[in-house]
């Protein structure tokens, strides 16, 4: 009789518009991954049963299977928000037991410590005080809520383009007077409490393939030294000793009480003299002014770390966004990110679910037009069963 092979594919269908429909549900939730529900025919099993003469008893619900394509990535410029470009997943402590997710919406609580909408912790990898991460082993990430202290700048990395066609010049070189030099730029530094101050350079030529280097500091710039004489070949490259363009230097600190002097290497690596307009092509410095994070200023706290998985269907969901290993899924593999098979991570952006509404809604019709054909086998067994029972 049809009656079980109905009720089965009646089952069926409503376990399909079950899974439908939660990803339906999920269209805005950011890092789902829509499912599919996979099902499998049933046999009556007897050994007496002639093979060829095998009639079904039905259908059942094999699996749910995730469909973990990329989702689309949205920029919100929030900035501890993380989305994930690629396999893997986030590590997330929920009280010293790890679970992974997708979604990269995280905050900070109130002790610093990075966390998740249910205030699971995000795992990576620690950097010392000195910004080096240790990528030994995964550990809660924190941001720190105390100062930090300042890194004094010691080294100006600067490099120009200094125009050949420039005319020699034979005054007596005055930062205060344009015409005794050909170019110039500035750049702040820091000091050993955080001070800042104003380092400029000026460049004089003096004959052809040939420039006297100045640096000075404050503003107005008033004090100046000589740094040196820059050369250049024909083809408009440095040339001279093993380091040319690299010039050392001291500057009095600033007036808070920092050290006494300053000492600063002015790297002059790069620089060229072609004919073309003079000016800036690379420029910074090697300190950074750090404190508590309201000031903006950032120090390498860590890395967070990614895991993925030989059989990323095998994971347990947990509900929350988030999931459990299992025996299926296998070990994870827990790396930095861009490593191996490990995706890479775009910071101010999350990962929206990868669930296509209008696929759903053909999906839909269609878990709907079957669990309508399941019922009318019902309703023809019926009659069957009435005709005989009037004959």
């Amino acid at each position: 009789m049809s009656y079980q092979q109905a009720l089965s594919g009646l089952g069926a269908a409503s376990s399909d518009l079950d899974v439908i429909g939660n990803n339906i549900a999920n269209a805005n939730t950011v890092g789902f991954k829509q499912g599919a529900a996979q099902f499998a025919d049933m046999y009556a099993s007897s050994m007496a049963t002639a093979i060829n003469n095998q009639i079904g008893i039905g259908t059942r619900l094999a699996e749910v299977q995730q469909q973990f394509s990329q989702g689309t990535i949205t920029t919100t410029n929030q900035a501890l928000d993380v989305a994930i470009n690629g396999n893997g997943f986030y590590q997330l402590s929920n009280n010293g037991s790890i679970v992974y997710s997708r979604n990269g919406v995280f905050h900070l609580d109130a002790t610093g410590k990075i966390v998740n909408s249910s205030g699971l912790q995000l795992m990576g990898y620690a950097a010392d005080s000195n910004g080096v991460v240790n990528s030994a082993s995964t550990v809660p990430l924190t941001v720190p809520t105390a100062n930090i202290a300042p890194i004094a700048t010691k080294k100006i990395t600067a490099a120009f383009n200094l125009n050949s066609q420039d005319a020699n010049q034979t005054q007596t070189f005055d930062p205060t007077n344009g015409n005794t030099y050909n170019t110039s730029t500035s750049v702040d530094v820091y000091d050993t409490l955080g001070g800042t101050q104003k380092v400029s350079v000026y460049f004089q030529k003096t004959t052809t393939g040939q420039w006297e280097a100045f640096a000075g500091y404050g503003d107005p710039v008033t004090p100046q030294t000589d740094l040196g004489s820059i050369t250049f070949d024909s083809s408009g490259t440095l040339t001279g000793s093993t380091a040319p363009g690299v010039f050392n230097f001291t500057i009095p600190n600033g007036a808070d009480g920092g050290k006494t002097t300053q000492t600063l290497a002015l790297d002059l690596t790069g620089t060229t003299q072609y004919g073309a307009k003079s000016g800036i092509t690379n420029l910074h410095q090697d300190g950074m002014l750090t404190g508590n994070y309201s000031n903006g200023e950032t120090k390498a706290l860590g890395q967070i770390a990614i895991a993925n998985f030989n059989n990323q269907n095998g994971l347990q969901n947990l509900g929350g966004n988030v999931n459990a290993q299992t025996a299926a899924s296998g070990a994870p593999q827990v790396s930095v990110p861009g490593l191996t098979n490990h995706g890479t991570l775009q910071g101010g952006a999350v990962e929206n679910s990868n669930v296509d509404l209008t696929s759903e809604l053909v999906n839909l019709i269609t878990a709907q037009r079957n669990y309508q054909a399941n019922a009318q086998t019902i309703k023809t067994q019926q009659t069957v069963d009435q005709t005989l029972i009037n004959l």
